[in-house]
């Protein structure tokens, strides 16, 4: 808080305090008797020369009170009630007693009422309206001063906390409101500053992890593809060779690309969790790109039709690898059968339907098996995640286009659907 506003604020209630003081000190003058010396003597003169009319005579209006009494103490004349009636009532209450003469004879008494109290009363009364104004006024400067500290210091404060609070919960987006007149003005520039940097770093972190990621899935897929196709020419290698040590080394080999490709395919399945931080470049791709992926992904050849219209599609040729991959991978764990591959135009959409005749899937669980880690209830004892056809259905989309399932009477039918260049 700035020193300046606490002396000015002292200094006002200072001269206050000393301008009330010296006010209620000046009053006592002002508490004085008037001195009606002329007019008391002036109505000495007129009772003395009616006092025989009393109480009869007209007497003159003054301004004081008083009472006339006889020299016996017997009330005469009074001008209110309330008002001393005897000498020694009089002389309690200091009112001024002043004898009634005639020839050096006391006819009565004139007491005129002393309005001291009153006035002291009256005094006594300003002084109190004095202090509670006073009162008033310092109790309003400092409710001024209250709300003034709690919209340039209390509410900025709350402010800041509530930002501290936001940017500890990881609210990087919502802007510090900027107000330099306040206390901590010079600090909420800097502090949003540091929401920026602090934002523009998760930025740079989450952009470093995507890549990551995306690299660890290429090169997995990357891997697989040799993979397999080792574990293909192994087998075929198994079935025409006729010596025994041969076979059991062409065994060993294929034991080994097996475990190779289940630790691969853990390492693809536990990266792509998050399926967002994939990049999808969607170009133009020949359809004849397509049929040649489909042979390169049936390394058992076990796809007896392959029939694909020529045209160009929208689509990313090593993502469209990967779905290929995955679709003729799940038909050779689940099914093992012959594969057929047809398509036909459809507006401006080319259909590519895989079918195999596997028995495929109960009907209530036809939507379901696109969805992340969810399989079929006939893949029970059959390794897998359940994350393939999610991850095919996911790009297809990315690509613009469509992936959808049915069972085709014989077996399992995936769709594929693409965009027309």
């Amino acid at each position: 808080m700035k020193t300046r506003y606490i002396l000015l604020y002292a200094a006002a209630f200072l001269v206050l305090s000393a301008l009330i003081c010296g006010r209620i000190l000046g009053m006592d003058q002002a508490g004085e008797l008037p001195q009606y010396t002329t007019e008391i003597n002036r109505l000495l003169v007129k009772l003395s020369e009616n006092w025989e009319e009393l109480p009869g005579a007209q007497l003159p209006e003054e301004d004081f009170d008083y009472t006339l009494i006889g020299s016996d103490g017997e009330l005469i004349f009074a001008t209110r009630e309330g008002l001393s009636e005897s000498v020694s009532a009089a002389t309690g209450h200091y009112d001024v007693i002043r004898d009634v003469e005639r020839d050096g004879q006391i006819l009565g008494r004139l007491i005129v009422y002393n309005d001291y109290e009153e006035l002291q009363k009256a005094g006594r009364k300003k002084a109190a309206a004095m202090v509670g104004g006073m009162s008033l006024l310092m109790l309003a400067a400092s409710a001024g001063y209250f709300a003034f500290l709690k919209r340039r210091v209390v509410a900025p404060f709350g402010r800041l906390k509530g930002f501290a609070e936001r940017v500890a919960g990881g609210d990087l987006e919502t802007p510090l409101e900027m107000d330099r007149s306040n206390i901590f003005g010079a600090f909420t520039e800097s502090f949003d500053i540091m929401r920026e940097e602090l934002k523009a770093s998760r930025q740079r972190e989450e952009a470093a992890v995507r890549s990551r990621k995306e690299m660890i899935a290429e090169l997995s897929h990357d891997i697989k593809t040799p993979v397999s196709s080792i574990k293909a020419m192994v087998d075929f290698l198994e079935l025409t060779t006729e010596n025994e040590a041969q076979k059991e080394t062409l065994a060993s080999i294929n034991s080994k690309a097996d475990r190779i490709d289940k630790l691969v395919s853990n390492l693809f399945h536990a990266t792509l969790e998050e399926l967002e931080q994939l990049e999808v470049r969607t170009e133009e791709l020949s359809s004849r790109e397509l049929t040649q992926i489909i042979t390169e992904a049936d390394h058992l050849k076990m796809v007896s039709r392959l029939d694909v219209q020529d045209c160009v599609i929208m689509a990313d040729k090593l993502r469209l690898e990967q779905i290929i991959g995955n679709i003729i991978s799940n038909s050779y764990k689940y099914a093992h059968t012959p594969m057929t591959v047809n398509s036909r135009f459809e507006g401006n959409c080319l259909l590519v339907e895989l079918s195999d005749k596997g028995g495929g899937v109960p009907e209530d669980e036809i939507e379901l098996v696109t969805e992340k880690f969810r399989r079929g209830s006939n893949s029970q004892g059959k390794e897998g995640s359940g994350i393939g056809l999610y991850i095919s259905n996911y790009l297809m989309n990315r690509m613009g286009g469509q992936l959808s399932c049915r069972n085709n009477g014989e077996g399992f039918t995936v769709e594929l659907r693409f965009i027309l260049a």
